[in-house]
């Protein structure tokens, strides 16, 4: 009988389908692998702009979950926006009782703090929100403008990443889509004993959904046992790819067309 494995996904609902669970759902199916989505927040937004932000309930959420990881294996976690810290305290709960059976099971934090035009996307401060789940990540994957309010007063990117592991985390990944690089974006990797730098062309207009679609991407790829830095690879060179055949839905940001998959 023909099986995948399975990511399980915290994330929030976007109407315009460029962001939230609709991108991850196609990224990980991209990869080979199969998204059980859990919403965590159902958002009033736009392929520009967020005006509401509106979080499911914990005990829905973790009641959700606990029916999934009951019956099917789960090989790997990725979470995107968490809504409030209820909520980022059940998927905590969630993932302990996975790694109970699970010690090494993968999970993928994507740090989002707000949208790209800088909406809100966390009815509580994002910083207070995500601290139950640092601890917790094999990989935290912040852009530039996230590295630095997670880590207030901590100018390097280096040093950054540092303070995020010294939080638990094991991998770090600092996207550096957001920064003022003219021609390339950095995107650096740092881990105990070990990193790596990759550069990438910097396309022109801008993308809803792009730190969804690599972070998702990584979860699918772990979810299949790839070794970190080969996941951090190949998720990249997908991202690009569908950055690079993006499409409009209306004026504003492009939408990444994640149905480029990579194939077996």
């Amino acid at each position: 009988m023909r099986t995948r494995h399975t990511v399980l996904v915290f994330s929030g609902l976007d109407p315009s389908g460029g962001a939230g669970i609709s991108a991850d759902i196609e990224a990980i199916g991209a990869m080979s692998a199969h998204a059980l989505p859990v919403v965590t927040a159902l958002t009033v937004q736009d392929n520009d702009n967020v005006f509401a932000v509106n979080p499911v309930d914990a005990n829905i959420l973790r009641r959700q979950a606990e029916v999934l990881i009951d019956k099917i294996a789960i090989s790997a976690v990725k979470i995107g926006i968490v809504g409030n810290r209820a909520n980022a305290q059940a998927i905590a709960e969630i993932i302990s009782r996975l790694r109970k059976r699970q010690p090494d099971l993968p999970v993928v934090l994507d740090t989002v703090l707000a949208s790209g035009h800088g909406d809100a996307l966390s009815e509580d401060h994002p910083n207070h929100t995500l601290r139950p789940l640092l601890g917790l990540a094999t990989l935290v994957a912040p852009n530039l403008i996230e590295a630095e309010r997670l880590c207030e007063g901590i100018q390097t990117v280096e040093a950054q990443a540092q303070a995020l592991m010294s939080s638990g985390a094991k991998h770090v990944l600092i996207k550096g889509g957001h920064g003022a690089e003219d021609h390339d974006v950095v995107n650096r990797w740092i881990t105990e004993g070990e990193g790596h730098a990759w550069t990438w062309q910097r396309l022109p207009g801008a993308f809803h959904g792009s730190g969804c679609t690599l972070a998702s991407a990584v979860a699918g790829l772990l979810a299949q046992g790839r070794p970190m830095r080969e996941a951090l690879t190949r998720a990249q060179q997908y991202a690009h790819k569908a950055l690079e055949t993006s499409y409009h839905i209306a004026p504003g940001q492009r939408i990444p067309n994640r149905h480029v998959g990579m194939g077996e």
